[in-house]
């Protein structure tokens, strides 16, 4: 009996939707066409709740809807042409009823449905529905509509073709030497850095390459309101700002020869919404700060720690939010490291204007670092802690190229490799603004800017951190865009267009966690981006982007001593084919 709840219950939703979605216009009196268009408003209000409940995933519901809609047009081929016996039998089922009309055209007469069915129906499906649900919560036996609404997949698979085109005239990589001890790009000083790509040591030569990125996550509901979440993406950990795997290469740059890709754990959280406007999450999780762009946190970045959402709705027109976390970024261990963490917090509010669906965003954020500079060493440190270096050591794992760093390295120091640190503090402010436009709906202007400024930026500190005056560099990044068509491709035939301009100086935000794509990834670079997508089917897409770069200040830094300038100008061209499911 219990197997056969789910498919009962679906075939008596199927067969309300019948009853309420084929209100065809036609020979229907006035009333009648009234009293069905209410069952209809009934029975899409009722699938609404049982969506948002999470007793039925929205995909279900949209297949049950088609085939109701399949079931009606069947039953109406099908109908014999009698009037007064087909009446009968559609005001018993609650059909339509078609014939055809004196002057040959078909007409629908919509035969008048009694309340008491009505509500017999509604009833028995809600009954049927919510009895399958409330027996899987009890039981736990994981079958019927509720095991499919606990258990839930999503991915995305994304094939890149890539061409990068550099300046003849750019800098050499042997010439980012600086005899300061400072520089902005210390990959290119190390010819790739320990465990780097090596592409990115490159400065004059074009190159081109295939990348593939997969994500894969499942997500599970044990309880009303909590959520577990466990996703795996190919990609290494060499780096948190990406996921791709670039076609033919191994480990540490060398040929794979169709060896197998690495696949790393992505996400792994748990997350405990016990109300619509209040949530909270911890593990590794996707971005948890509802409005962000590459600026500052590159598309790919995931985040561990913990966040709380609150989502006030302060009117039908106007929603907010407010998230706040804490994210640690290394351990303390005593004589070796001291712990480094993130405290973000943004608050933001979505207003919505005129008849259609137009919005405007504001949205500002605050992100501290806290022991993220630089330190140091001593002659003393060095001979009574030998391993004191790695306590502020801004590791070549993780930084991209931009922000000012200074060599840490003690002046006893026997090490052949230059440690380098921070030479700022961090603690940004990110303030963004858009503007949606659905006036011409399917055709949509959207506008937006956002600006960041590193308020912990101090040259005189910096200073007196590196033992080296440093007179240049920039704390403020910003950026502006203007897209038409639409935000988000989802169908065949949909597009859009994009024009933008990007400038984000040397120590705006942490280097390791903005792009690794604009400037071929890191701060201390400015330039113009276009772009453009095209859906193909169903949740496939092509894009297309053309970013062109240049440094904003040389890579060695400025001190009171004249230093060598540096240029690094890059034309990056993306062409990418995306699906998700």
């Amino acid at each position: 009996m219990t197997q056969n709840r789910p498919s009962r219950s679906k075939h008596s939703v199927a067969l309300l939707l019948a009853a309420s979605l084929i209100g065809l216009p036609g020979a229907a009196h006035a009333d009648e066409r009234e009293d069905l268009e209410r069952l209809r408003a009934t029975v899409l209000n009722l699938l609404d709740t049982l969506v948002k409940s999470g007793v039925l995933p929205r995909d279900k519901v949209d297949r049950m809807m088609r085939d109701s809609e399949a079931m009606a047009s069947a039953r109406l081929a099908q109908m014999a042409p009698a009037p007064a016996a087909a009446g009968v039998a559609g005001a018993a089922a609650g059909t339509a009823v078609a014939e055809t009309g004196a002057d040959g055209k078909k007409i629908v007469r919509v035969p008048y449905v009694p309340e008491s069915v009505k509500n017999q129906i509604r009833d028995q499906v809600k009954s049927e529905v919510m009895a399958e649900v409330k027996s899987e919560r009890e039981n736990g036996n994981g079958s019927g509509i509720q095991s499919a609404a606990r258990i839930q997949f999503e991915g995305d698979v994304r094939l890149r073709g890539e061409a990068t085109r550099l300046d003849p005239d750019n800098t050499k990589p042997s010439a980012f030497a600086a005899a300061t001890g400072l520089t902005r790009a210390p990959d290119f000083l190390a010819l790739g850095g320990s465990g780097k790509d090596l592409y990115l040591a490159n400065t004059n030569q074009d190159t081109e390459r295939a990348r593939v990125r997969a994500r894969l996550a499942v997500t599970a509901e044990p309880a009303p309101g909590i959520k577990a979440t466990v996703g795996i993406a190919t990609g290494g950990t060499t780096g948190p700002t990406t996921s791709n795997q670039t076609l033919g290469q191994g480990a540490a740059g060398a040929p794979d020869f169709f060896n197998k890709y690495s696949v790393v754990l992505d996400r792994a959280s748990i997350a405990y919404q016990p109300a619509n406007w209040f949530g909270v999450s911890g593990g590794r999780m996707r971005n948890p700060f509802q409005v962000s762009s590459d600026l500052v946190w590159a598309d790919d970045l995931n985040f561990d720690g913990v966040a709380m959402t609150l989502r006030p709705r302060f009117s039908d027109r106007v929603d907010g939010f407010v998230t706040a976390g804490w994210f640690p970024l290394s351990p303390s261990v005593p004589k070796q490291s001291s712990s480094r963490s993130l405290v973000g917090v943004q608050a933001g509010g979505d207003w919505q204007f005129g008849t259609r669906d137009n919005h405007v965003r504001l949205n500002a954020g605050l992100y501290a670092y806290h022991g993220i500079e630089g330190v140091a060493e001593t002659a003393d440190s060095f001979r009574n802690l030998p391993d004191y270096v790695t306590r502020s050591e801004y590791g070549s794992g993780f930084r991209q190229r931009g922000n000012t760093l200074f060599r840490l390295n003690a002046p006893l120091s026997v090490d052949s490799a230059t440690n380098w640190g921070l030479a700022s503090r961090f603690r940004e402010l990110d303030v963004t603004a858009s503007v949606d436009v659905a006036q011409f709906d399917p055709l949509r202007v959207v506008a937006s800017a956002e600006v960041v400024k590193n308020l912990a930026f101090d040259r005189a500190e910096m200073s007196a951190r590196a033992g080296t005056p440093i007179t240049d560099g920039k704390s403020m990044g910003y950026t502006g865009k203007l897209l038409v068509g639409q935000p988000q491709i989802v169908k065949p035939g949909q597009w859009n267009a994009y024009v933008a301009y990007r400038y984000l100086g040397s120590d705006a935000v942490l280097d390791a966690f903005t792009s690794s794509d604009f400037g071929l990834g890191g701060t201390n670079s400015k330039g113009t981006i276009l772009g453009g997508s095209y859906g193909l089917a169903k949740n496939t897409w092509m894009s297309a982007r053309w970013m062109a770069s240049d440094l904003i200040e040389s890579s060695i830094p400025a001190t009171t001593v004249p230093q060598p300038k540096s240029k690094f100008s890059v034309d990056l061209i993306q062409v990418d084919l995306n699906t998700r499911f």
